[in-house]
């Protein structure tokens, strides 16, 4: 029996960062070829057009299937839609909060409650800083509950160029969190800088 390919969900948050974002879609549509169901934010779609240009989204809608944020019937809505897991990148700390706190008020936060809820992986690729004592409590609270937080750290010993090299470099790690290919699709630490 053939194998469908995975399914995973990808939310994009109102903080900055969205170029993590675009880049975690781009992989997985293009390099792992998962089924991607994408939701966004509000204020993401402002971030987004602030940082990466007006027609970012509409690229990536392309490839992958976009909910409106308000649809909580949507299937990614329900544990019954299976998937892989999901990636929210970037993860602001108001989302961040709300999935601590299980608050699902739109279909991102019922979305990554229901990663948590079925035991899935939900990756929060948290952008703020500096950090005050709340967010720390709020990443705690959101860890013990299952959730993964991966803030956006360069890998600055593989000596980047560029800042989409540091960017593609983030997001393949996030990817590899989820554990989708046999092989890591992030550059390793070979104990040589620069290799």
């Amino acid at each position: 029996m053939l194998s469908a390919p995975a399914r995973v969900v990808v939310g994009l948050s109102g903080a900055s960062g969205a170029a993590i974002g675009l880049r975690v879609v781009e992989l997985l549509a293009r390099e792992v070829g998962a089924e991607v169901h994408l939701v966004v934010t509000r204020a993401a779609e402002r971030t987004v057009a602030h940082e990466a240009g007006a027609s970012a989204l509409a690229r990536i809608e392309a490839l992958a299937r976009r909910h409106a944020i308000d649809d909580v019937g949507a299937p990614i809505a329900s544990g019954s839609f299976r998937t892989a897991g999901m990636i929210v990148a970037p993860c602001s700390m108001h989302t961040l909060s709300a999935i601590a706190t299980s608050h699902a008020e739109n279909l991102l936060l019922r979305a990554a409650d229901v990663q948590l809820k079925e035991r899935r992986p939900l990756v929060l690729v948290a952008r703020e800083t500096p950090l005050h004592l709340g967010h720390i409590r709020l990443m705690a609270a959101a860890t013990e509950i299952g959730a993964i937080v991966a803030p956006p750290v360069p890998a600055f010993y593989l000596r980047p160029r560029t800042v989409e090299e540091i960017v593609d470099q983030m997001a393949r790690r996030v990817v590899d969190l989820l554990a989708l290919t046999p092989a890591p699709l992030a550059r390793p630490w070979t104990g040589e800088p620069g290799a």
